[in-house]
């Protein structure tokens, strides 16, 4: 709200009286950001909060925003990364280190930055099976819906996940700790891993892109919605049908291209079986000095013509 209201003004935005405010202020700042669409609709976002705030307190009659319709524009969000990504990190950053310790918290429980700082091992838990097998889980609530829902999730510690976390040391509050042996932020925590992976020669990606990869290996490999939504704490189906339909496209269409291939092998294995038909014997027509094919000469020949008496230009068959 520190913008000028029109190019080399000294009036700000924030001075602007609210009786004045109107939706085309809105408008003008939404486009003021029209270059980068995803930060112009965050700063819709975060005015719509703010006017929505004005409207329960009584200094607006309604929010303005909900008159300015959000940029659309297409992208493919976050990069998504590959197993041969995740080689590649391991490679960098081997097991033990603080950097694959945090590559595999937030793979293999699919959690956001802003849980993975959280998560410690005063969270864990674990039960002894009847066949005296162990199974441990860590539970927590989840950061981004904490103040709509205080509902506690519960994430299994798989057996490559407790590997890593045994042979890796950990703080005593949170597994991964800073330099000072402090709680990272969650923006902290981004920027630290966004060097690792620079360290790595991976400048495309990101760590919530390991949330997305984690998704996209579970779908590919059979994971229903409900299981996607449990695990990565999703409320509408929508979100996980963004994978579970990657993954069944994918399938499908492999599924069709085989379907072709196997139509052509199958036409061509039948061209190659199929006899070729018997070849015709051939009549050669041949010519008499007449111009008559030998076999009309031969049935003349064979049968004589009644006497012609010709009279002038018509001729008259005699019959005997």
């Amino acid at each position: 709200m520190r913008e000028p209201r029109k190019p080399d003004s000294k009036d700000v935005m924030r001075d602007c009286p609210l009786n004045v405010l109107a939706a085309p202020h809105i408008r003008m700042l939404r486009d003021r950001k029209a270059a980068t669409p995803g930060a112009a609709n965050n700063r819709l976002k975060y005015l719509s909060a703010m006017f929505g705030w004005a409207v329960e307190d009584g200094r607006l009659r309604s929010n303005l925003v909900r008159d300015v319709r959000r940029l659309r524009y297409a992208s493919k969000g976050f990069g998504t990364w590959t197993v041969a990504d995740v080689r590649r990190f391991e490679a960098r950053h081997p097991v033990g280190t603080k950097a694959f310790l945090a590559l595999a918290l937030l793979l293999y429980l699919g959690v956001r930055r802003g849980d993975a700082v959280r998560l410690g091992p005063k969270m864990l838990s674990e039960t002894t099976d009847g066949d005296g097998s162990i199974t441990r889980q860590i539970t927590f609530v989840v950061r981004k819906t904490r103040y709509r829902r205080q509902t506690e999730t519960v994430k299994p510690i798989l057996p490559v996940l407790w590997s890593v976390i045994q042979a890796t040391p950990c703080g005593r509050d949170t597994f991964v700790e800073t330099e000072y042996r402090k709680p990272f932020t969650a923006a902290g925590f981004g920027g630290w891993f966004r060097v690792r992976c620079d360290e790595a020669g991976l400048p495309e990606c990101t760590a919530h892109g390991l949330r997305k990869a984690g998704a996209t290996l579970a779908a590919e490999n059979g994971a229903t919605d409900r299981q996607l939504m449990a695990l990565y704490d999703w409320t509408a189906e929508k979100q996980a049908n963004v994978y579970t339909a990657a993954a069944n496209r994918k399938r499908l269409a492999a599924e069709a291209a085989r379907l072709i291939a196997q139509s052509v092998n199958t036409a061509e294995a039948q061209s190659k079986n199929v006899p070729a038909p018997p070849n015709c014997p051939t009549t050669e027509k041949s010519q008499n000095d007449n111009g008559l094919e030998k076999s009309w000469q031969e049935w003349r020949d064979s049968n004589p013509q009644p006497p012609v008496l010709e009279t002038g230009a018509l001729a008259i068959e005699l019959h005997s």
